[in-house]
C-alpha cells in the first residue's frame, strides 16, 4: 500500500511539471532560469551622422559587469533597420579594452588577441582563445567602426545608415551580459531618440542683441540658419542657437556639432579656423585676425562658444569650429529641457575679418549636431 502511494505521489508531480511545461510553453517561455544574465551599462553608440542614408562611423561604448574571458565573443546587431554593411571589415575595427589599451585585430583567429568580422549585419568579435585578449567584470570596452579606426590602419569602409526612425542596436557580451540602445536618424538639425524612455534634442534660433557667454548677438538667427551678412573690417560679429535636451536618460547626454569645412566662397577664399588658422581647441579669449600680408589664414577667422561652463568655464572664450566633433553641451543625468546649464544652453559663432579679407558675397560652411544619450 505504501509503495502504491508513492508512486501515485510520483505520478502527481510528473503531471505537475508536465502542465507547468505545457503554460510555459504557451507563452512562448522554454524554461524557468533561476539565474538571470547581466545587462551591460552605459551602452551607447555615438553616430558621425545622423542623417538617412549616409554612411556614418559608429562608436560604440559599453560596460560588462560579467566581463569576458579569452575564447568568449561580443556580437552588435545592427538588422533593425536595417543599417547596410557594405564592405566593412576587421581594417575598419578598432577595439579598446580598459586597461589594455587597442587590441590587434584580424579576419578569423590565427595570432592576434582579437578577430572581428560581419555576417550579415551581425558584428561578432572573439577574443582569441589563448592570445591573451580579455575584458575584466566591470571593464568598460569601446569598438569603433570606420574611419575612425586608426589603430591597425584607418579605416575606409563605413556602415550606411537606414531611413529616417529610430532603431534598436543590440549587444551581447561573453556567456551573459546583453543590452540595447538606440540611435535616431533624423535632420541634421533635429534630433530625437529612444532607449526605451525619453530622449529628444531641438535647436531654435535667437534674435540679436541677446547674450552668449557674455558676448552679446547682432544676427538673428534660426533652427537651419546663422546669417552674419556683410562682415566689416575689424569688427567681431556674434550670431547664437538655443539647444535643448529632455530626457530620463540615467546617464544623461553629450551635443557635439561638426563643421564641414571653413567658411568658403565659390571662388576658393576662405575663412579659418580660430585664432589666425590655429583650429583652437583649448577655449581661450577672443581676439581678432592678425592680417599679415601673405598669409590668408590671418586675413579673418571664427570660433564658437557655448554657455556650458563644463566645456566654457571662463567667458568670451572660444575655440576653433571643426571638422571633428566639438563638446558644447553635457549633462550627467535626467533633465526636463528647462534648467539652463542641464536641459538647455546657447550655442555662440563669432566671426572677425581684416582689411586683407578676400571679397566675396557666398561664404557659407554647413554644421551638424549630433546629440546623444547615455543610459
Amino acid at each position: 500500500m505504501h509503495r502504491a502511494s508513492n508512486a501515485f505521489f510520483v505520478l502527481q508531480a510528473t503531471a505537475a511539471i508536465v502542465a507547468m511545461a505545457i503554460i510555459l510553453w504557451s507563452l512562448g517561455i522554454s524554461s524557468i532560469r533561476f539565474a538571470e544574465a547581466a545587462n551591460v551599462t552605459s551602452f551607447s553608440d555615438t553616430l558621425s551622422s545622423s542623417a538617412p542614408t549616409v554612411a556614418s562611423n559608429h562608436t560604440i561604448t559599453f560596460s560588462t559587469p560579467t566581463g569576458v574571458v579569452d575564447g568568449q565573443t561580443i556580437t552588435v546587431d545592427f538588422s533593425n533597420g536595417p543599417f547596410v554593411i557594405g564592405s566593412v571589415d576587421y581594417t575598419d575595427i578598432d577595439l579598446s579594452i580598459e586597461g589594455t589599451g587597442d587590441v590587434n585585430l584580424e579576419a578569423s583567429c590565427t595570432t592576434e588577441p582579437a578577430s572581428a568580422a560581419f555576417s550579415g549585419t551581425t558584428l561578432t568579435i572573439t577574443l582569441c582563445s589563448g592570445n591573451g585578449a580579455s575584458i575584466a567584470a566591470n571593464g568598460t570596452t569601446t569598438i569603433e567602426i570606420g574611419s575612425n579606426a586608426t589603430h591597425q590602419t584607418v579605416g575606409d569602409q563605413q556602415i550606411t545608415n537606414p531611413a529616417i526612425g529610430s532603431y534598436e542596436i543590440n549587444l551581447t557580451a561573453g556567456a551573459s551580459d546583453s543590452g540595447s540602445t538606440r540611435v535616431a536618424i533624423i535632420s541634421t538639425v533635429t534630433v530625437t531618440a529612444s532607449v526605451d524612455t525619453l530622449f529628444t534634442f531641438s535647436v531654435a534660433g535667437v534674435a540679436g542683441n541677446q547674450t552668449v557667454n557674455g558676448t552679446t548677438t547682432g544676427a538673428t538667427t534660426s533652427a537651419t540658419l546663422i546669417p552674419f551678412g556683410v562682415l566689416e573690417s575689424g569688427v567681431a560679429s556674434t550670431a547664437a542657437q538655443d539647444l535643448t535636451v529632455v530626457t530620463n536618460a540615467r546617464n544623461g547626454f553629450v551635443v557635439t556639432v561638426t563643421a564641414d569645412g571653413q567658411l568658403r566662397s565659390s571662388t576658393g577664399a576662405d575663412i579659418d579656423g580660430f585664432r589666425n588658422g590655429n583650429y583652437d581647441i583649448t577655449p581661450v579669449g577672443w581676439e581678432g585676425p592678425s592680417s599679415v600680408v601673405g598669409s590668408e589664414e590671418t586675413y579673418g577667422h571664427w570660433g564658437l562658444t557655448s554657455d556650458d561652463v563644463d566645456h566654457f568655464a571662463a567667458t568670451q572664450t572660444y575655440v576653433s569650429a571643426s571638422t571633428t566633433p566639438v563638446e558644447v553641451f553635457t549633462h550627467s543625468g535626467p533633465t526636463d529641457g528647462t534648467t539652463t546649464g542641464q536641459g538647455t544652453t546657447r550655442v555662440g559663432y563669432t566671426v572677425q575679418i581684416g582689411s586683407l579679407q578676400e571679397a566675396a558675397d557666398d561664404y557659407q560652411a554647413t554644421l551638424t549636431y549630433v546629440a546623444t544619450p547615455v543610459f
